[in-house]
């Protein structure tokens, strides 16, 4: 009686299982690499080849976010966990209010340009899920190939560095593979252009900390990371001089981005500016990282294997609200391209976190003595996915805009406790808004 009943159990289990497209359908595929190296598996989504950078992650979840994320643009993502697809892909549509910035992922559509996989699922199994990843993929017109060696793959990357590649479906998977000079290099493009907002728009304009976000590709978390903390936000697309608008805002938020940095000097020529003459606090992560350490007179350089993944290691070197100097955080990291790290430092300006495994720049911060509150982290501190070691870094910079906005109200006898401006998370109540076309 009892193994009857485990069996009914199991049947029944398995059946809550979706299918996705059979594998007997799925044409040929074949992933090659300018050095040299051919990948044969078969192929699932949009049924047409591309060219790209070829990149892996070591993310085990969150498949989803990754493939969402702006600084994926023009990247071939290979993912090193076997098994990719399996819980699906949720409905992308939010409210957009004081909780949600309108899509559960961190943009409206897939960012990379190919996936690559050791399995896709044929089966997806999720309570929020309504598609497969195959057929997310080929709506958002995304190929991808399965059935290669991602093993070996990831060797040979963590070997050469980060390598372009072309992805060759169905009847392109039987020509040769294509002369080195054919390959095509994202990174000599301006990405950056292509995914910012090319206007201006609002989100929680009732919050009360008013926040200009330089949108160089911004992950949609960290909107929500600062709607929910009850900041009015301003998306600026990623040129904007915010010296025009400056003293409308209480605090400047510089997002991550894709590709190489230095296409990006027209801003970080305005921000120089701006850290001149403005003395409100500034916050920026990866892209906005290196935007801000230019504009300070640090030069960006391309590094070899880039960081990509969701267990980065970093020691913090200096002190700055939730974060303790002398302590080892675990971040979620998504760059080709960081900070070097010269000595001495430009004037006013310090290291802040360090790389564990290959001592790259991983932040850096105005010092105590220049009167600044500037902060630059190459890690996400809002993940989606990974871990939330840092996701206080938000509360942390709220708290500083709204010191500011309220130091002239404060007796000068008595100090000023940036901690207890800080809101209680999940004490506002939802407010629907417009947001700007």
């Amino acid at each position: 009686m009892l193994v009857r009943n485990f069996t009914r159990i199991a049947r029944l289990s398995r059946g809550f299982a979706s299918h996705a497209s059979p594998s007997t359908s799925m044409p040929p595929a074949v992933l090659h690499l300018k050095t040299g190296q051919s990948f044969s598996g078969r192929s699932f989504g949009a049924p047409r080849s591309i060219f790209g950078e070829t990149v892996f992650s070591t993310s085990i979840t969150s498949y989803t976010e990754s493939m969402t994320d702006p600084s994926y643009r023009g990247q071939i993502l290979v993912f090193t966990t076997p098994l990719i697809g399996n819980y699906g892909v949720p409905n992308n549509k939010t409210p957009v209010n004081s909780q949600d910035v309108g899509v559960v992922l961190e943009s409206e559509r897939i960012q990379c340009s190919a996936v690559v996989v050791a399995d896709v699922a044929e089966k997806f199994s999720h309570y929020t899920a309504v598609e497969s990843l195959a057929a997310w993929c080929q709506r958002n017109n995304v190929p991808g190939i399965t059935g290669v060696d991602t093993r070996a793959i990831t060797t040979l990357l963590r070997d050469q560095g980060t390598t372009l590649g072309r992805l060759a479906i169905g009847p392109d998977a039987c020509l040769a593979p294509p002369r080195s000079e054919e390959y095509w290099d994202p990174t000599a493009e301006n990405l950056v252009s292509q995914v910012s907002t090319k206007t201006p728009y609002d989100l929680n304009p009732s919050g009360d900390v008013k926040i200009a976000v330089l949108d160089f590709g911004a992950k949609a978390n960290i909107l929500r990371s600062l709607v929910r903390r009850g900041a009015a936000v301003t998306v600026l697309p990623w040129n904007f001089d915010f010296n025009k608008i400056r003293d409308q805002y209480d605090g400047l938020f510089l997002s991550n981005g894709p590709g190489d940095p230095n296409h990006c000097m027209e801003a970080a020529m305005h921000l120089r500016k701006t850290l001149q003459e403005w003395d409100k606090p500034v916050f920026g992560i990866c892209m906005g990282h290196q935007v801000i350490g230019m504009a300070a007179g640090l030069e960006a350089y391309r590094m070899t294997f880039g960081n990509r993944g969701h267990n980065q290691p970093v020691l913090a070197l200096a002190s700055s609200g939730s974060i303790k100097a002398g302590r080892v955080y675990v971040t979620s990291q998504n760059h080709q391209y960081a900070l070097k790290l010269q000595d001495p430092f430009p004037a006013g300006w310090e290291p802040f976190f360090i790389n564990c495994n290959d001592s790259s720049v991983e932040g850096i911060k105005s010092t105590s003595e220049s009167g600044k509150k500037v902060w630059g982290v190459q890690f996400h501190p809002e993940s989606a996915g990974g871990p939330l070691d840092t996701i206080e870094m938000f509360t942390d910079f709220l708290a500083e805009c709204r010191a500011h906005k309220l130091q002239l109200n404060v007796p000068t006898s008595q100090p000023m406790d940036a901690a207890r401006f800080a809101p209680q998370l999940g004490a506002q109540t939802p407010r629907r808004v417009a947001v700007a076309a």
